[in-house]
């Protein structure tokens, strides 16, 4: 928390929060809408409280370099319809939906006002909130591809994962033909975002699984403060930050070498990790640190003194997790993280379904995720956690203007 945080009102999304299953709502808050590039210094705190709005078009989807925000709502969808003309106009109306409710607009002709015999535009919730940085990012599944004949139109970077050491998926949170990642500031905003979407692809399509996130676990922000996960570590502080542009077309954007329309997109694995949170809270603190390869209050490398010194690898045990994720162990492999933490209740056991909701961008799949995933089988983490969700999909480029819609590079005959 910033000293402008501690002496000023309480923001909104300070009031809210949410514990997987449902929303604990505060006090609504009005005003009006600041506008923010996608990349380059994070905002302020005062641009955070302001609500800012994130520029929707652009050559990438918002949502990935983007500063991070605070909250997510994560939805993976099937698709119902075997209509591809209806499937492409669902699209269409997503992204002008889209545009309204990142720029804190109401949906259509809003909330009320309309005729008093049909359902409202916009379901309402949202009404009076600002935008909070709101980011929608459409991604199309592997499943998607055996629809629609586009099975030749199917990127070969947009492989089916490979089974993991340690693997045990749960096949109702894992997969899906397509998702949309909402990312906001205000919890609020980013449910009713999805609720918005869902209820447009009624009849098209149909929420498959879906994640509540809080808490970021990584910054894209050049030299912003690390975020800490559930097990109270530093994790990924050398992550791709929104203005390093050479590493992001190195290790994030599609060249579209493999599918001419993916070029400006990128590739996301999501993947839901179950931490074991009361085994973790009974380990020794010198466990805790050996197992990560830092300590736990600054976050600096073994045998270093600040969170951001170089880290020097043969100093940390073999299996420690920084040593076998690091890009030197792994032939240079780089992804840009997104994750957040979650907490959906107990298991019915007294234990707490509670863990990292890892989302991670990339330029190919297998050069990114399945080779870094491969290296930490001897993780030493592993025994803490264990993941039980997973989907990958292909994330197209951005909207470039008011006349294009997702999904338009994939469908081009309707283009």
């Amino acid at each position: 928390m910033t000293d402008t945080e501690k002496t000023t009102a309480p923001s909104r999304r300070a009031l809210i929060g949410w514990g997987g299953a449902g929303l604990a709502l505060g006090a609504a808050a009005a005003g009006g809408t600041v506008a923010m590039t996608r990349t380059g210094d994070d905002i302020t705190p005062t641009a955070a409280d302001a609500g800012a709005a994130v520029e929707f078009h652009g050559t990438h989807q918002a949502g990935i370099a983007t500063p991070v925000q605070d909250r997510l709502h994560f939805a993976a969808f099937d698709v119902t319809t075997d209509d591809r003309a209806e499937f492409v106009q669902m699209l269409k109306d997503w992204t002008a939906a889209a545009r309204r409710m990142t720029a804190g607009k109401a949906v259509g002709e809003g909330a009320y006002g309309g005729l008093a015999e049909a359902p409202p535009d916009d379901t309402g919730e949202a009404l009076g909130l600002k935008p909070s940085r709101l980011t929608l990012t459409i991604g199309f599944g592997p499943s998607l591809f055996e629809k629609f004949d586009l099975a030749g139109r199917r990127p070969e970077a947009l492989v089916d994962l490979p089974q993991f050491a340690g693997d045990n998926l749960d096949k109702n949170r894992s997969g899906g033909d397509l998702c949309i990642q909402a990312c906001a500031d205000d919890p609020q905003v980013a449910v009713h975002a999805i609720r918005n979407l869902a209820r447009i692809g009624f009849g098209k399509v149909v929420i498959r699984w879906s994640q509540l996130g809080f808490g970021k676990t990584s910054s894209t922000t050049p030299d912003a403060q690390t975020p800490r996960n559930l097990m109270g570590f530093k994790d990924g502080t050398r992550n791709i930050a929104g203005t390093e542009t050479d590493r992001l077309k190195k290790f994030v954007w599609a060249d579209g070498k493999d599918a001419d329309w993916m070029a400006g997109g990128s590739y996301l694995v999501a993947r839901r990790i179950r931490m074991h949170i009361e085994t973790w809270d009974r380990t020794s603190l010198q466990e805790q640190e050996d197992v990560f390869g830092r300590d736990k209050g600054e976050g600096a490398p073994v045998g270093k003194a600040k969170e951001r010194d170089k880290p020097f690898l043969p100093a940390m045990k073999p299996d420690a997790h920084v040593r076998l994720a690091h890009p030197d162990s792994n032939g240079g492999a780089t992804i840009l993280r997104r994750g957040y933490s979650f907490t959906d209740g107990t298991d019915g056991l007294g234990r707490l379904d509670a863990g990292l909701f890892f989302l991670a961008y990339m330029k190919d799949v297998r050069e990114g995720f399945i080779r870094i995933q491969r290296h930490l089988s001897t993780d030493a983490l592993n025994e803490y956690i264990q993941h039980v969700g997973s989907a990958v999909f292909a994330v197209p480029p951005g909207v470039r203007d008011r006349d294009d819609w997702w999904g338009s590079t994939l469908f081009s005959k309707e283009a």
